[in-house]
């Protein structure tokens, strides 16, 4: 950076500081602009970005349901759990055969539950808290409070069949390996095994379960299931994979339509905004460039001055330029201020409305970087017309007026 350059910033800030009340209108102009859409898109930001949140939180608005039943062997399912998009899936056997009557020491009566198939990585089960084989069940916080039982309790579990006109009856012992959150499964239910499931299905059919030491007769060695849990890695992959399974003729129930209502919304809004802060930054950068070019017209004969002391074109070209800059800083600086105090009123009126920790209006520190970014740039594009007004100047006119 040349010498000159150097002193022409010297200048055009002692020029700002000098006439400090018209660079303060300046300023306030611009966080008038600034400070309302900085709000505005704190407000889209938080109640969307919310929104989202909850839908990204809650697994189950990543889980695809087969609507009606269907035959799925190991080969479909393997295929579909191989996919990209599929994060979690196991087979569901009949409802009919899935439910077992759980008792315990401390319950006066029996709990009829219904099982639901579990495997590591079940979205809806905390790590490390998934049953395992056929004696572990994670029980639903409803069944949990009916039997009256905590983590590391034994629970008794029996079912009943009908084989070769004699009704039976086995009874197994189930150790309880965590209770499941209320969020995971309101009913009374018990996550358990596909193995386990298997078995109880097996019994029911009145076939014989050796590792249970269950007598019966012998069945097929080909097992298909008539559905299946599945859920999607995120909530962006929802709908595809219900167009995927479209293809392949399986009618499912998905949350797609609540997400894609988010996204639209969200898409919405963001065009709103965009709309309304581009007029507000046009405005303003044309205002800011009227009255910069007014500025120069008043300070023609200084600015002459200095091309006959030897500024160069250029450097003079900087000197509105900079000024500009300036108040697109503390603009900026003023409208986050701004923002600050009326982002923390609107959050602590609706705090008694919103979850700990949640936010109605806020912004990424990413957000105040973009603003300060789109604010020098429109600050300084919009002085760029004055700065060629004032190269333009000539030597000469400040020789006139002697």
């Amino acid at each position: 950076m040349g010498i000159p350059l150097v002193k022409t910033f010297v200048l055009a800030t002692r020029d700002y500081l000098h006439e400090w009340q018209m660079s303060f209108c300046f300023v306030i102009g611009l966080a008038a602009v600034l400070g309302p859409m900085l709000v505005l898109f704190g407000l889209k930001f938080g109640i969307v970005g919310a929104m989202i949140d909850q839908l990204i939180d809650d697994p189950r608005n990543r889980e695809i349901r087969p609507v009606s039943s269907g035959r799925y062997d190991h080969g479909w399912l393997e295929n579909v759990r191989a996919r990209a998009d599929v994060a979690f899936l196991v087979p569901r056997t009949r409802s009919i055969a899935a439910t077992v009557e759980l008792a315990s020491e401390s319950a006066s009566h029996n709990v009829r539950v219904e099982l639901i198939p579990s495997a590591q990585g079940d979205p809806l089960l905390p790590p490390g808290q998934v049953p395992e084989g056929v004696t572990r069940v994670v029980l639903s916080e409803s069944t949990a409070k009916k039997l009256q039982v905590e983590a590391g309790d034994t629970v008794s579990g029996s079912i009943s069949r009908q084989f070769r006109n004699r009704k039976e009856r086995v009874h197994l012992p189930l150790t309880v390996t965590a209770i499941a959150p209320a969020q995971a499964f309101s009913r009374d239910g018990a996550f358990v095994s596909v193995s386990l499931l298997e078995a109880l299905e097996d019994f029911r059919d009145g076939h014989a379960v050796p590792r249970m030491g269950w007598a019966g007769d012998y069945a097929s060695s080909v097992r298909t299931y008539p559905g299946f849990r599945l859920y999607a890695h995120s909530i962006y992959d929802v709908a595809g994979l219900r167009n995927a399974f479209a293809d392949l003729g399986v009618d499912v129930h998905t949350h797609a339509a609540d997400i894609e209502r988010v996204q639209r919304m969200n898409r919405n809004l963001t065009a709103i905004y965009w709309a309304i802060a581009v007029i507000g930054l046009l405005g303003f950068s044309l205002s800011l460039g009227a009255n910069l070019w007014a500025n120069v017209d008043r300070k023609r004969k200084e600015l002459s001055v200095l091309r006959l002391v030897g500024f160069r074109t250029l450097d003079i070209a900087w000197f509105p330029m900079v000024q500009a800059l300036y108040t697109g800083v503390l603009g900026w600086a003023l409208a986050v201020g701004l923002y600050q105090v009326v982002s923390w009123v609107i959050n602590e009126m609706m705090a008694s409305q919103l979850d700990v920790g949640q936010q109605v209006c806020r912004l990424l520190p990413h957000h105040y970087q973009i603003a300060l970014a789109l604010t020098c740039g429109a600050a300084v594009i919009s002085a760029g017309l004055a700065g060629l007004r004032s190269a333009r100047i000539e030597p000469s006119e400040s020789l006139r007026d002697l």
